[in-house]
C-alpha cells in the first residue's frame, strides 16, 4: 500500500512539474511552418495574394487555454512578396508602405478571449507606417502536437480585414467605372505555429 501511495505521489509531482513548465512557457514561432499573408482585390474582379518573407513573433502564456496570452509580431516591409517584382517595388514605395521610412509592421496584443471551443478573439494594436489602430483578429486554435524531439507545438490561424486608407496606404487610381484598381479592404491571415523558447533541436 505504501509503495502504491509513493508511486501516486511521485506521478502527481511529475504531472505538476510538467504543468508548471508548460503553463509558464515562452513561445517562439516555428518559422518553417508559420506565415503572414494578405489578399487584396484587383479591378474588383480578382484577388492578389502576398506575404512577408521575414517576420518575428513571440507568445507568453501562464494559462493552459492561452486566454492570458501576450502575442506580438513584426513583419519586415522590405520582404514583401507578391510574385511580381515591379508590384513589390511599388508596394515598398511611398504610395504604399514606404519601406525605407517605415521598415516594420507591428502588432501587439491587448487580450485573447475564448469565444467557443477552439475559437478566440485576439485584440491588439496594429501599426503600419506611422499609424497605430486597434484591430480584432478572429482566431482558430488548430491544435497541439509533439515533434520527434519531444517539443510541444501549438498552432493558431488568425484573420482580420483592415481598411488600408486608415493606415495611409492611399494610392488610389480609379477605373473608368469609378472603382479602385486596388481594393480599400485588405484581408490579413496569420498562421503561427509556436514552440517553447527552450525547445530541443
Amino acid at each position: 500500500m505504501k509503495i502504491i501511495t509513493k508511486f501516486l505521489a511521485l506521478a502527481g509531482l511529475i504531472l505538476l512539474g510538467n504543468q508548471v513548465s508548460y503553463s509558464q512557457a515562452k513561445w517562439n514561432p516555428d518559422y518553417a511552418h508559420s506565415s503572414i499573408k494578405f489578399t487584396a482585390t484587383h479591378l474588383v474582379i480578382s484577388e492578389v495574394d502576398g506575404n512577408f518573407k521575414t517576420f518575428n513573433g513571440s507568445m507568453e502564456a501562464s494559462k493552459s487555454d492561452f486566454t492570458d496570452a501576450k502575442i506580438n509580431f513584426t513583419a519586415d516591409v522590405a520582404s514583401i512578396n507578391t510574385d511580381n517584382e515591379k508590384r513589390d517595388g511599388h508596394l515598398k514605395s511611398d504610395d504604399f508602405f514606404n519601406a525605407e521610412k517605415y521598415p516594420k509592421i507591428s502588432f501587439k496584443s491587448t487580450s485573447l478571449k475564448k469565444v467557443k471551443d477552439n475559437k478566440y478573439q485576439l485584440k491588439g494594436e496594429l501599426t503600419i507606417r506611422d499609424v497605430t489602430k486597434p484591430v480584432t483578429f478572429e482566431v482558430t486554435y488548430t491544435g497541439t502536437a509533439k515533434d520527434p524531439w519531444g517539443n510541444t507545438h501549438v498552432a493558431f490561424k488568425a484573420t482580420t480585414t483592415i481598411n488600408r486608407f486608415d493606415y495611409n496606404l492611399k494610392w488610389n487610381t480609379l477605373m473608368e467605372t469609378g472603382g479602385a484598381v486596388v481594393s480599400k479592404d485588405i484581408d490579413i491571415k496569420v498562421n503561427m505555429e509556436f514552440i517553447p523558447e527552450q525547445a530541443k533541436k
